[in-house]
């Protein structure tokens, strides 16, 4: 059974860290792009991040490059984001997706939200003081 698990989230002060982890069961996430979105209720959904299988190449957006960090562990299937230097523009639900059509190809174009093939039920991250 496929399956992407999102965990990490919660309640943190501006500045503060947090390390969301998305853990894959039933397929081997370096064989996949792995990408990460968030959203807030009443708002498009946002790419955040991504992460080529194999060469490991990253994209990040704007409004994260420099805070955020991708990274995957091939030996737990599982690929973090290690997200730093929160504010509470970052509040939202954090979910990770899957794409074989993304596997090479994240890093140059991002997460496209039509190309994954497997969702995460996502995970809240809430940024107050």
């Amino acid at each position: 059974q496929v399956q992407l698990v999102e965990s990490g989230g919660g309640l943190v002060q501006p500045g503060d860290s947090l390390r969301l982890s998305c853990a894959a069961s039933g397929f081997t996430l370096d064989d996949f792009g792995i990408g990460w979105f968030r959203q807030v209720p009443g708002k498009e959904r946002e790419q955040v991040s991504c992460i080529n299988g194999g060469d490991g190449s990253t994209y990040y957006s704007h409004s994260v490059k420099g805070r955020f960090t991708i990274s995957r562990e091939n030996a737990k299937n599982t690929v973090y984001l290690q997200m730093n230097n929160l504010t509470p523009e970052d509040t939202a639900v954090y979910t990770c997706a899957a794409a074989d059509l993304l596997s090479n190809y994240c890093s140059d174009y991002g997460p496209l939200t039509y190309a994954m093939d497997y969702w995460g039920n996502g995970t809240l991250v809430a940024v107050s003081s």
